[in-house]
């Protein structure tokens, strides 16, 4: 009897083998949301989106929802969050960055990557709702999955646009671990 490959990234045939490894490292894919407006709510969809589809459940968390045993429970964790005011992260993010500065956990045993989301047209303060995340998920030990990315929204392109060739590099990225 021929057992039937699972298509994953690229479609690279995927045995049942490899997927149950890959769900066994990573307890879940978790991707948590910071956002004011529901843009990075949107890219983290589509991002959830191309990872189902290469055979890699994700669940997508706002922050407001989020504690810290989400981030230091071993889940694989993408952030996706905008940039606020003044280079604030978003106000239903505020809580976990706290969270994550003042507590200060060990995340060495987690993996991460992160997608931004910010606007040149304020050079001071552009993607730094991200970069504060990226800035503390490395002090605190966590090894990024990827080189974050930031989006641009004086660039003319979408962000959940410009997210879906991350997420497959992601998504392959994540495979690769296997």
């Amino acid at each position: 009897m021929h057992k039937r490959r699972a298509r994953g990234v690229a479609g690279l045939a995927l045995s049942p083998r490899v997927l149950q490894f890959i769900a066994m490292a990573f307890s879940s894919i978790r991707l948590l949301v910071g956002t004011m407006t529901g843009n990075a709510q949107v890219v983290a969809e589509e991002i959830q989106f191309v990872l189902d589809k290469a055979g890699l459940g994700a669940s997508v968390l706002p922050m407001d929802d989020a504690s810290l045993d989400d981030i230091a429970d071993g889940a694989l964790i993408v952030i996706c969050t905008s940039t606020y005011g003044s280079g604030d992260v978003p106000d239903n993010a505020r809580a976990v960055y706290t969270l994550l500065t003042e507590t200060r956990p060990d995340l060495s045993h987690v993996r991460f990557a992160l997608f931004g989301l910010g606007d040149s047209t304020y050079p001071q303060t552009y993607n730094f709702g991200g970069k504060k995340f990226e800035a503390v998920m490395l002090e605190l030990g966590a090894k990024p999955v990827l080189a974050s990315h930031f989006h641009n929204a004086s660039g003319g392109t979408l962000p959940e646009e410009e997210c879906l060739p991350w997420a497959d590099e992601l998504a392959q990225s994540i495979l690769a671990l296997a």
